[in-house]
């Protein structure tokens, strides 16, 4: 759910909401000094240096408030921009930017920032095999705009909700009994297609999840050199995932242990906002 065109399909009912949150009962201020139409227009201005991501989304809100709406982009979607840059121009209804204006930037500058932030991190995983993955650590009704952002970011995408892959974490395995029998149920109850991931936070855990026929294996808060034990133990048997308070100030502990995924909540739920305004409305 996470492509730009599976991403337009579903934006749309989340967006009205974010509208409707905003716009219960009207616009007081705007009406009161903007009666009727008005033809005007804004500038969209970075400020701050970043990747951009959520331009569909910023457009799709005025796009809703007034359908006559223009927007020249100068800067395409995930590309670099730098403090001071003009990025667009906005013309249409000025009550409709008036209206709109917080929602649309609430997401341009929420997705932007993550955006950003991803692409800091898979900076310093560059010349190594290891993938970083976002997590379910998203903020209520945001998941697919946050998750597209982390894929503008160079990033990739890991669960997008619990119908995706079987992740068996520890109270999943507190309910089966043992790490064996929660992947054997796994196996007996789930279809063939979805790999199964456990989650482990020592040695032994791992030893165990290797001999049951794990498909990935998550080494939770672990030092680096357990982790790198863990991978002699599991020796190709799975996959390996790093978690856990997963940072761009940490990550570099982590670069050179050899996981092939490190997953990091702090992606969605860590990452500041990208400054960004509309300034400069005027009629025309």
């Amino acid at each position: 759910m996470n492509d730009p065109v599976t991403l337009k399909i579903n934006a749309d009912r989340y967006i009205r909401m974010a509208l409707e949150e905003d716009i219960s009962s009207g616009d007081i201020s705007t009406n009161c000094v903007m009666p009727k139409y008005q033809k005007g227009e804004a500038n969209l201005i970075c400020k701050q240096d970043g990747i951009i991501a959520g331009l569909f989304v910023f457009k799709r809100v005025f796009e809703m408030l007034d359908e006559t709406v223009e927007l020249d982009m100068y800067v395409s979607e995930g590309d670099s921009v730098k403090n001071g840059q003009l990025m667009a121009v906005i013309k249409g209804d000025i009550r409709a930017i008036l209206s709109g204006e917080r929602t649309a930037l609430n997401y341009l500058q929420r997705m932007s920032g993550i955006a950003t932030y991803t692409n800091s991190i898979v900076k310093l995983l560059e010349g190594s095999h290891t993938t970083l993955l976002d997590t379910r650590k998203t903020t209520p009704n945001m998941r697919i705009f946050e998750k597209y952002a982390v894929k503008v970011g160079g990033g990739s995408n890991h669960r997008f909700n619990l119908s995706d892959g079987v992740m068996l974490k520890d109270n999943h395995i507190g309910a089966a009994g043992s790490i064996t029998k929660a992947i054997k149920m796994a196996k007996t109850n789930v279809s063939f297609v979805h790999k199964i991931e456990v989650e482990t936070e020592n040695l032994d855990m791992v030893r165990e999840a290797a001999d049951a026929g794990a498909d990935i294996i998550m080494l939770d808060n672990m030092s680096p050199d357990e982790m790198r034990e863990a991978i002699k133990i599991i020796d190709g048997r799975a996959l390996t995932e790093c978690s856990g308070n997963v940072t761009k100030e940490n990550i570099k502990n982590i670069i050179d242990v050899g996981v092939d995924y490190i997953s990091s909540g702090a992606l969605t739920h860590s990452a500041p906002i990208l400054d960004i305004s509309l300034k400069n409305l005027h009629q025309i």
